[in-house]
């Protein structure tokens, strides 16, 4: 036995994009038009929302722009197929798709709306906040590391003054090793000349 589905109103929604060669004025009489095709099909708008100018995900025919249109209305099922296709053959409309929802009066729309908006706005908020609080981290690592650089740059100033001045000892401790040197070649010299069993 065939499963069929009853005949009666069923519940969707379609969004579809209309291309930017249109104004926004012409776009809105394109919406229109696709109003009287759900109305002439017997269907029932409940809600729709012109969400205006977007960018396109990936051009479609040449199209990198388009004018995005959501419209809720409940249509017979046999009637949807019909509408698909006027949709389908279009050539106002590059793409469209229709999905079936659960049914929902205007208020409850409107209120699942409101709450969509509110949950944007604290995800915004959310967002906001974090970045500032990047740019502040990022800030003190910055100052972080200008202060390290300048530690590190008096270090190596202080290391070389050390190193110059570990030199300067060197070389002072050389000269002197050099005078201890001659002296003691010196004393011996003259040791040597004192002696007197070397004279005869």
């Amino acid at each position: 036995m065939s499963k069929t589905k009853p005949a009666g109103d069923g519940h969707y929604e379609i969004l579809f994009i209309i291309p930017n060669q249109y104004t926004e004025e012409e776009a809105k009489k394109i919406i229109e038009d696709v109003n009287k095709l759900i109305t002439k099909e017997d269907g029932k708008i409940i809600y729709e929302e012109f969400w205006g100018k977007k960018k396109l995900a990936y051009p479609i025919n040449h199209n990198h722009f388009g004018y995005y249109q959501l419209i809720k209305f409940d249509l017979d099922r046999k009637n949807l197929k019909e509408l698909n296709n006027l949709m389908r053959l279009s050539d106002k409309i590059i793409r469209h798709q229709i999905v079936k929802i659960k049914e929902q009066s205007l208020e409850q729309i409107l209120e699942e709306k409101k709450k969509q908006e509110e949950l944007n706005q604290k995800e915004k908020d959310a967002k906001e906040e974090k970045d500032q609080k990047n740019k502040k981290v990022d800030k003190n690592v910055s100052k972080e590391g200008s202060e390290n650089k300048k530690n590190t740059t008096k270090k190596t100033e202080k290391k070389e003054l050390s190193d110059k001045s570990d030199s300067k000892k060197k070389i002072k401790r050389t000269s002197q090793e050099e005078k201890d040197d001659l002296k003691n070649l010196d004393d011996k010299l003259q040791g040597i000349l004192d002696a007197k069993d070397l004279i005869k």
